[in-house]
């Protein structure tokens, strides 16, 4: 357990390689991807080992203190659950990289990739390592970000840029709710920390605020996870890169708001809303991705509405919320990495090797191939569901959990057959077109075998089809990895026994069923696939989510410029009324709530100086408003000002005096130098017009003048100043107090305020030199 302090610098290191790889690209080129791979190859290692000998009701928590995460630490959790997500990051990561380095050879642009997604797998780890919420969120904003930059890397095609802004607006909006859902969490359970979160379902579930949470919280996931109906931003992401699309859209994010529900369910789950909300809408994701799958074409398009199904699928489980479930769930997340990553792989291959995607035109491949045509049979065997595959365990699982659904059993297990129906069909005719089918390829194109026998592009999916076969065969090994997880999600122990025989029962009988079905739809494909293309075409025609998405936010910025034009209107006296209006409402509202705070003013204490000094201020404040004289309003204000700082001086507050005398001195001097190049002093408004301002300033002045004596009796919490004073000797080594909250309690609060004035200064000083310049070419004209 000792390796598992260095998680933080481990992945400090990743984020540096990353970092580095736009400068070592140049001399290492594209093998950069090969170098980096072994970062997140030492992850692997470290969650294998961890994982072996990690006890099965224990977690490990590695605290990395940082005091800006609110309830706690920037600390990392290790368990059963974060391990079997890290597991898949780290080493579908390796892989991905391996592969993005014969992907990306000819690219200009491969040090920017390999910084992108190096970036993008520390920001995955980072989630599912988190054990605050606020770090998780963090993490889970970066790999939405870094996401839009992957998605969008062709930025000279307009396509991939439609697509990178259309899932970073969804999934932004599922990061802002997520955050709400947080916030309210952390406010209820009075902590951030997920240890302490895990025996705080009662009191979550049973509070006022849980269907709001549940709610926000749903919005993040369907957002993340492409659940119906906001499933529409993963198809379009395919524009982006095939190594994103193999990394990104099989293990990594749009796995994170399945992780995410498995991570809450402890202090979230085994509710009426959480059983019933996303088992209906995760069987519904799954049957939409399964049918539009059906009806494309392109082999990437085909993957992507796969993975919309089968996130679908993990929904669904993990809302069921039963033993078997989260079982099925946990091996159907691995299932699923596995055989999605090697097929996107071995799309991007066969798309470089022959220059489509197109399955229309693509056939006869298998020996073309190589090795990768057998990887590529495992894989789909996976992706049906059928023996000795892991695959067929899973879906098995699936079945079992589906019979246990307590809300629409019925619909569920429907929706659950005639989708897998689909992928046993779908994985049929992938199949057939591109190994067995006539067709020959498309003039003039030819199978490049530089791509087709890579041995970086073929390593990755040969390996995990091997894997998954491997797992087939021996998943009881698989199950000693899930027990930990399933006990931090469940909160009990228990016995897995995964194997490829149940025995004669209802769960093989639907087996059955749904490979036969299957292989009818195979065999009416062309009338089954030109029927769902009819649909597709209505659909897309009448309802294109693309589309309406666009044109909703269209609608909505054509709304805002509206509305900004009506209120930004340029006229600054009315942006006064009307944030001096608002303003005194509102503090109106907070006097009325707090009518029963009592102001004791003691006036015994004032000196006639300070009575006198307050005559002479008011006296200057009003020879400001009815003066006619710019230069007699400007020293009447002076007046004021330097009042103030007598004030502060007459109180002891020498350092504020200073500061006032010397800022009243500098705005004195720039009013002086500016007043000669004003227009003459005329009156604009007339008498009704200054009346009304007077009633304004007067309202202002009397509830702003309340809320101050208010806020000067009303003591919600212990005063801070009084811990500044004692710890100031003792925690700062200083005897000044205000010296030592300016650079030591609120310092870094002193070095943006440091930073706001020296971009300012630099702000006047561009200005200045812009003016200078302007005046200078004017002279040379």
């Amino acid at each position: 357990m000792e390796l598992l302090q260095y998680l933080p610098y481990l992945l400090l290191v990743l984020i540096g390689g990353g970092v580095a790889a736009p400068v070592l690209t140049k001399r290492l080129k594209h093998w950069v991807g090969v170098v980096l791979a072994f970062i997140p190859l030492l992850f692997f290692i470290l969650f294998v080992r961890t994982n072996i000998i990690l006890p099965e009701t224990e977690s490990f928590v590695v605290k990395v203190p940082w005091g800006l995460i609110p309830g706690g630490d920037f600390s990392f959790r290790v368990d059963g659950l974060s391990l079997i997500f890290g597991l898949l990051v780290s080493g579908i990561g390796v892989l991905v990289l391996l592969y993005s380095a014969g992907y990306m050879k000819k690219s200009e642009h491969k040090g920017r990739f390999f910084l992108l997604l190096s970036l993008f797998m520390a920001a995955m780890l980072g989630l599912v390592l988190s054990e605050n919420l606020i770090g998780l969120f963090v993490f889970w904003e970066l790999t939405s970000v870094i996401s839009f930059l992957l998605i969008g890397f062709d930025n000279h095609l307009a396509k991939a840029r439609k697509a990178a802004l259309q899932a970073f607006l969804l999934t932004a909006l599922g990061g802002l709710s997520l955050l709400f859902a947080i916030i309210l969490i952390g406010n209820v359970a009075g902590t951030y920390n997920i240890s302490e979160l895990l025996d705080k379902g009662a009191l979550l579930t049973a509070h006022k605020y849980y269907p709001l949470i549940f709610i926000l919280m749903v919005v993040g996931v369907f957002t993340k996870s492409a659940q119906f109906p906001l499933h529409f931003w993963l198809p379009g992401a395919m524009n982006a890169p095939t190594p994103v699309s193999a990394y990104l859209h099989s293990a990594t994010m749009v796995n994170a708001g399945v992780f995410l529900l498995l991570r809450f369910n402890p202090f979230l789950g085994n509710t009426m809303l959480w059983k019933s909300v996303l088992p209906l809408f995760g069987a519904i994701t799954m049957f939409v991705g399964a049918v539009l799958s059906f009806g494309e074409k392109d082999m990437k398009r085909i993957l992507a509405f796969t993975t919309i199904s089968a996130l679908g699928t993990m929904v669904l489980l993990a809302g069921i919320d039963t033993d078997a479930s989260m079982e099925a769930a946990l091996v159907f997340f691995v299932v699923h990495g596995l055989y999605k990553g090697a097929l996107f792989m071995i799309t991007g291959l066969i798309d470089k090797a022959t220059g489509t995607r197109d399955i229309r035109k693509l056939g006869h491949l298998w020996k073309k191939l190589g090795w990768v045509s057998w990887a590529t049979l495992i894989a789909l065997l996976s992706m049906a569901g059928l023996p000795p595959m892991l695959g067929f365990i899973g879906k098995e699982l699936i079945y079992t959990a589906n019979m246990q659904a307590p809300y629409f059993p019925v619909i569920i297990m429907v929706l659950g057959v005639a989708s897998n129906a689909m992928m046993v069909g779908v994985s049929f005719y992938l199949f057939y077109n591109l190994f067995w089918s006539k067709r020959k390829l498309a003039a003039p194109c030819e199978v490049n075998h530089t791509y087709s026998r890579s041995a970086l592009l073929s390593f990755g999916p040969v390996f995990l089809s091997a894997f998954s076969l491997a797992l087939g065969l021996a998943p009881d090994r698989m199950a000693n990895y899930l027990t930990n997880a399933i006990y931090f999600i469940r909160a009990k122990h228990m016995e897995l026994h995964l194997t490829l025989w149940h025995g004669f029962n209802m769960v093989l009988m639907l087996s059955m069923v749904t490979v036969s079905l299957g292989i009818l739809l195979y065999i009416y494909r062309d009338k089954v696939s030109a029927r769902i293309a009819i649909f597709s075409h209505w659909l897309n025609t009448n309802y294109y989510f693309p589309d309406l998405f666009d044109e909703g936010i269209f609608r909505y910025v054509r709304f805002a410029s509206k509305n900004t034009d009506r209120i930004q209107h340029g006229y600054h006296r009315f942006y006064l009324i009307t944030f001096f209006l608002v303003t005194t409402l509102f503090i109106s509202a907070g006097l009325f709530y707090m009518t029963g705070t009592n102001i004791n003013l003691d006036f015994s204490n004032v000196k006639w100086y300070i009575v006198l000094l307050l005559m002479v201020m008011a006296f200057g404040a009003f020879y400001a408003v009815a003066s006619k004289s710019y230069l007699s309003a400007i020293l009447a204000l002076g007046v004021v000002g330097f009042g103030i700082g007598l004030l502060y001086m007459f109180y002891g507050a020498v350092d504020l005096a200073i500061t006032q005398f010397l800022v009243e001195t500098l705005i004195m001097v720039i009013f002086v130098l500016v007043i000669y190049h004003l227009p003459g002093y005329t009156e604009i408004s007339s008498r009704r017009t200054r009346f009304r301002d007077a009633i304004i300033a007067a309202l202002v002045g009397l509830f702003v003048t309340f809320i101050v004596l208010m806020a000067r009796f009303v003591n919600l919490n212990e005063p801070i100043s009084d811990y500044l004073i004692l710890n100031s000797l003792d925690l700062a080594k200083g005897r000044n107090v205000v010296n030592v909250i300016l650079v030591d309690f609120r310092a870094l609060d002193t070095l943006g305020e440091i930073t706001v004035l020296a971009l300012a200064a630099g702000g006047v000083v561009a200005l200045l030199r812009s003016n200078r310049s302007n005046k200078e070419n004017v002279k040379s004209k």
